[in-house]
Parts: structure tokens; sequence; C-alpha cells
């Protein structure tokens, strides 16, 4: 079974896209969930991050964006390395503590500090280790590349997905749908 894709009217073709459409369409591509993490001077920072890839296999490179009005960001960037912590699809909870820019996202949470000086959330899929080489000023975030200093994996449970506005796929998916429920959230919400 195929789902029909919705063709945009030419008058429309000649705008760009509102940022809410852009979430709307942009939300029928399936994303992990990630928690950037680095030390400022001895304190431990993070950030709830969907925009995490992988670039070159030689050199390793990933690469994350990062939102220019985000308080963590600038921190982690200053420190020169970072953590990639993929999470699971039962940490929901350090997803919500690091997507909050409320409150200090490392209080009463066990972590360990990794062989190359970056935090470490336990629990997760996989950490990726790395120092920034490369920040490249795109709209209103940054794509940050980082060369790779070491990975560690685990076996286990499933990955979180995030999926049109919400956590998981649903069993249903032949129909897209146009409408993402407010206050969830999402791709391009500051969560740091």
């Amino acid at each position: 079974m195929t789902a029909e894709l919705a063709t945009v009217p030419a008058a429309q073709q000649e705008t760009a896209p509102t940022p809410s459409a852009m979430r709307r369409a942009l939300g029928a591509f399936a994303t992990g969930v990630t928690v950037v993490t680095g030390l400022d001077a001895d304190e431990p920072v993070g950030f709830a991050c969907q925009s995490f890839a992988s670039v070159s296999l030689d050199p390793p490179l990933v690469l994350f964006c990062a939102d220019h009005s985000g308080r963590t960001w600038p921190r982690i960037r200053k420190a020169g390395r970072f953590s990639v912590n993929v999470l699971a699809e039962d940490q929901t909870d350090l997803c919500a503590r690091f997507g909050s820019s409320r409150g200090r996202k490392f209080d009463g949470l066990d972590w360990d500090l990794s062989r190359w000086g970056t935090p470490s959330l336990r629990g997760v899929l996989m950490r990726a280790h790395a120092e920034v080489r490369a920040v490249h000023t795109a709209g209103d975030h940054d794509v940050v590349v980082g060369r790779v200093l070491g990975l560690e994996t685990a076996a286990g449970p499933r990955p979180m997905l995030f999926f049109q506005g919400q956590f998981g796929v649903p069993e249903r998916q032949d129909v897209l749908s146009d409408a993402v429920a407010p206050g969830l959230w999402g791709w391009a919400d500051p969560w740091d």
C-alpha cells in the first residue's frame, strides 16, 4: 500500500514554507533522539537533540545541529569536546530532563565521566565521544562537525524515535497527518 503525497498548489510554491509547514512536513521523517553533553569548567551540561548523523567513516566524523538561542551549546563549544548519547525507547525521562529549558539537568542524575572528559549518560544505546572540528552557521542553527575520538555501544532496548510530533511510530502509517499537536516537543523547539 502506498500513500499519496499531497501536491502543493502553484501559488504556494513561490513562497518559502512557514516554520509550521516545515515542522508538519519534516515530521514525516522519523529520527532518533540524543542528548549532547559536555563539560564547562567541570560542570556537566547537555541538551536533547534530534539532528544527529554520521558524516564520514574515514576520518570518523559526526554532526549535530544546535539552536543559536540555546544556552548549552555555547558552553559545549567552549569546552571543545562533546558526547552524543543515543537514547533508548524507555528513556523519555532523560529526554524530558534535557529537553527542558528549566532546571539543572544533571541534579540528582547518575552519570559517568568518560576517558575523553565528557559526561556519559547511563543506559543509553550508544555514545560517540568527539571533539569539535568545524561549526557552520545555517539559518537559526549551527551545524557542528565533530571528529570521533571513541565509540561505546550496548545491546539491548529499542531506540527512542520521534515521528509526526510524538514519540514512537504508530502501527497505522498509510496516511500522513497534516497536523502536529500543539505544545508537543518538536525538532525546531529550542531545547536548552
